[in-house]
């Protein structure tokens, strides 16, 4: 393939995939819904692959799009930097991010272009890193991570929000076949998880009150993107913190077959080298997250204890 896609439909991909409608997309560019959706064609036409699934009147991202949105995102942000430095606007900070891979794709990248707008001396480069929950000097300056122990010498953490668990799977697989009506019923499905987080089946279980069941023989994955996605494909019922499954929930492509939610046992946090945590660009980035959190309510959501009476303890 020759050559690169436009910048209009780039931009028309961009603002279609962090708002998931065509509509909001042509608002925010100031253009026709047809101009949107003519650009985005025109993309996928070039890519040989859909991005985008069209259901209705709605629209959701295939897993391509995903991925492509990562790059994307990250090329018109740094772009939009290199911009403002060679228009004089100010000189640039460079910030490197290590954020694991499902976070970055599920939450962090549909928000980061209000960061762009509000930081735009700020170029932020991102480490996808899914393998180790620790922070890892040599892959960037700050890093969001999930850990049960905080205390790593000369590190600074700023707990950011305690993520709740709970399983997804296809609509399908709750309507078809044995069906899924009560906890116990798990024993019959593939019971898909992170290897790095082996604990958080056994946790909901518990919590359900059915801590023999294990289900059948399932794969092991190194991302809650994976098991999402194999959650998505019916190919067993996946454990994960809500937050990342939240638009899948909203779109109706995965659904929570019952009303159990329990705290992941590791917290998240912003971390970064303690001698750093006053920089301008680490400030600044920590502030905005803090920000964008407290907005978003599938941070918090309501949960249910295991025995159906009430919030559950946070």
């Amino acid at each position: 393939m020759e050559g690169l896609p436009s910048m209009a439909s780039l931009r028309a991909f961009d603002a279609a995939a962090r708002n998931l409608s065509f509509r909001v997309a042509a608002e925010e560019l100031m253009v026709t819904q047809s101009a949107i959706s003519h650009q985005v064609a025109q993309l996928e036409r070039r890519l040989g692959v859909s991005l985008f699934d069209r259901r209705n009147r709605r629209v959701e991202l295939t897993t391509a799009g995903i991925h492509y949105q990562a790059y994307v995102s990250d090329g018109l942000e740094r772009i939009a930097a290199g911009t403002a430095v060679v228009a004089g606007s100010g000189r640039v900070d460079q910030l490197d991010v290590q954020v694991y891979v499902t976070m970055a794709a599920r939450w962090l990248i549909p928000r980061l272009h209000t960061f762009g707008s509000s930081h735009p001396e700020i170029l932020v480069r991102f480490n996808a890193s899914h393998l180790d929950w620790e922070f890892d000097e040599a892959a960037g300056d700050v890093a969001i991570v999930c850990t049960e122990r905080p205390d790593r010498p000369g590190i600074d953490y700023t707990h950011l929000f305690d993520a709740r668990l709970t399983p997804v799977c296809s609509p399908a697989l709750v309507h078809g076949g044995i069906g899924l009506r009560q906890p116990a019923d798990l024993v019959n499905q593939s019971l898909l998880q992170l290897y790095t987080a082996a604990d958080e089946w056994s946790t909901w279980l518990d919590a359900a009150g059915v801590p023999e069941v294990h289900g059948l023989l399932a794969p092991r994955f190194d991302s809650y993107l994976l098991a999402l996605e194999a959650a998505t494909d019916g190919q067993g019922v996946a454990i994960v913190p809500t937050f990342l499954a939240a638009a899948d929930l909203r779109s109706g492509r995965l659904v929570a077959p019952f009303p159990i939610e329990v705290s992941q046992p590791r917290r998240w946090y912003f971390v970064c080298r303690r001698d750093r945590r006053d920089d301008v660009a680490v400030l600044a980035f920590r502030e905005w997250l803090h920000a964008e959190i407290a907005d978003d309510p599938d941070m918090y959501p309501a949960a249910v204890d295991a025995a159906g009476l009430g919030p559950a303890a946070q």
